[in-house]
């Protein structure tokens, strides 16, 4: 990687990793909160809701929040079968009320039993782990172990077993892992290092990839995601998915 092409990113990410960039993203839900519980269900919700327009899912993201009182964590532990039912008739794309009240099932058997959501990920990472593969293999096992977890909602939580980019909860993690002064990012989880953490992927990112030779691989999915976050430790090897702001901000508001 040359010297020219780091300043270059950096400068991206400088451009982009703005507080400025948060009231158009979908990073602008769990911002409207400060407990750590709730800023990590509204970020759940928010990443799982995106793809699409992003105002879409705003806008959605902010319904569903309303359904809940605006006080995800405590809907979570302490709704009553006539809370759900405000829950009926949700949907974003394909992810219905089925799916959605699963989704709150699940998380009420986590929080009963946890205070983060970051064990959810854990017990699948070993500390000398390059990337996050095995964290977002245990969530998808772990997330569907319920006895009553709909066929249907799988569509709805990716893992690299299955060979999925799983961009949105690569986004979900860069969100709870990164760590940084400027404001976009949480860092609220700290057992996970921001080094493993694999750069979300899309065919937007990817084709800025493809533009500086950070990705050869023409199939997007999970290896394509380790390939190009495996080039970007080059630039940066304790922080890599802070290229993300770059390539989507040349890729999705530029067209680069």
């Amino acid at each position: 990687m040359t010297q020219e092409l780091k300043d270059f990113l950096d400068s991206k990410v400088e451009q982009y990793n703005t507080p400025a960039f948060i009231k158009d993203d979908p990073v602008c839900i769990p911002h409207l909160f400060t407990k750590k519980q709730d800023i990590e269900i509204a970020a759940l919700f928010a990443s799982i809701f995106a793809w699409g327009n992003r105002a879409i899912i705003i806008k959605k993201s902010k319904d569903l929040l309303q359904r809940m009182d605006n006080a995800p964590y405590d809907f979570i532990l302490n709704h009553t079968d006539n809370d759900l039912k405000k829950l009926l008739g949700f949907k974003h794309r394909t992810f219905n009320d089925t799916d959605l009240l699963y989704f709150v099932h699940f998380l009420n058997h986590h929080y009963t039993l946890n205070r983060s959501l970051e064990t959810a990920f854990l017990l699948g990472i070993n500390e000398n782990d390059e990337t996050i593969d095995g964290g977002l293999n245990y969530f998808f096992r772990y997330f569907f172990s319920l006895e009553d977890a709909p066929a249907r909602t799988k569509k709805h939580i990716a893992s690299p077993g299955k060979k999925s980019t799983c961009k949105r909860l690569n986004m979900f993690l860069r969100w709870m892992v990164r760590s940084d002064k400027k404001g976009v990012d949480f860092g609220i989880w700290k057992k996970i290092s921001p080094a493993q953490l694999v750069c979300p992927i899309d065919v937007h990112v990817a084709r800025v990839a493809y533009r500086f030779n950070l990705l050869q691989r023409n199939q997007i999915d999970w290896t394509a995601g380790v390939e190009l976050t495996s080039n970007l430790r080059l630039l940066d090897k304790a922080d890599p998915v802070k290229y993300d702001f770059a390539l989507f901000g040349l890729g999705v508001v530029e067209k680069f």
